[in-house]
């Protein structure tokens, strides 16, 4: 009856593991059989071959061990490879700012050597000028100093005249100026008439062309002195009034 009711119900089917723990039983009691068969001296080999059949336990934790080792290893490495990076780019960096500060202090003296140049151009142009003036202003003065000078004797005074009566327009010549002052006084600036009817009448002719004061101050030239006794002063009013009244000195060739 029992063999009808297994037939009627459906087996069990067994598991990976169900599997594995059958065989497992299966050779666990062929090992057992094994040894209880064999002779006494056999057991050396008996036990040889089941070590060397049987499973390394430990073998497993020693590959994990050795796979940690080298992972450790290598991650050690990766950690000294990253600090060398590091410090790799940090040199770089150092150096770059290093090579930046140089450039920059080259440009800046480079650009303060170029406003000292340029400085230095701008005070020696000064100077140049300053000299150029210098030397204009030396010229003037020399041309001052050596400006036109007049024997301080009748033809002297004769020709200092003459150049004062050109640049005022007054008419005259050497010779006609000359002939009437030999006339007049024989040359003799301090000479005075005390005799003719000017001196009678109480205004001397005075000077080389016997210049009475009033004619000698209605025609008196500017730039020459108001002494009726200077030489030139005497001359130039002298050859102002027969201007006047002779159209010149040269036309004048008696008492006038």
């Amino acid at each position: 009856m029992l063999k009808n009711i297994a037939a009627r119900g459906r087996s069990p089917k067994l598991t990976k593991l169900h599997k594995y723990s059958v065989a497992g039983v299966a050779t666990l009691g062929a090992a057992t059989l094994a040894f209880s068969l064999a002779p006494g001296g056999s057991h050396t080999t008996t036990d040889a071959a089941a070590a060397s059949t049987a499973p390394v336990a430990y073998s497993g934790k020693q590959i994990k061990g050795v796979e940690s080792d080298v992972a450790g290893t290598s991650a050690a490495d990766l950690k000294a490879k990253t600090i060398e990076a590091k410090h790799k780019a940090a040199d770089s960096a150092a150096a770059a700012k290093k090579k930046a500060a140089q450039a920059a202090a080259a440009k800046k003296k480079a650009a303060a050597q170029a406003a000292a140049k340029k400085k230095a151009a701008a005070q020696a142009d000064a100077r140049k000028k300053a000299a150029a003036a210098s030397r204009s202003t030396q010229r003037i003065k020399m041309q001052t100093v050596s400006a036109k000078t007049y024997a301080n004797n009748l033809d002297g005074w004769i020709r200092e005249s003459l150049d004062i009566m050109k640049a005022k327009g007054i008419p005259g010549s050497y010779h006609g100026l000359h002939k009437n002052i030999m006339r007049e006084s024989s040359g003799n600036p301090m000479a005075i008439n005390d005799w003719d009817i000017n001196a009678i009448n109480g205004i001397p002719s005075k000077g080389l062309l016997q210049v009475i004061p009033p004619t000698f101050k209605a025609y008196h030239v500017e730039g020459t002195s108001w002494d009726i006794y200077n030489p030139v002063a005497n001359i130039t009013a002298a050859a102002n009034y027969a201007a006047d009244k002779y159209g010149s000195m040269d036309n004048v060739n008696s008492a006038y």
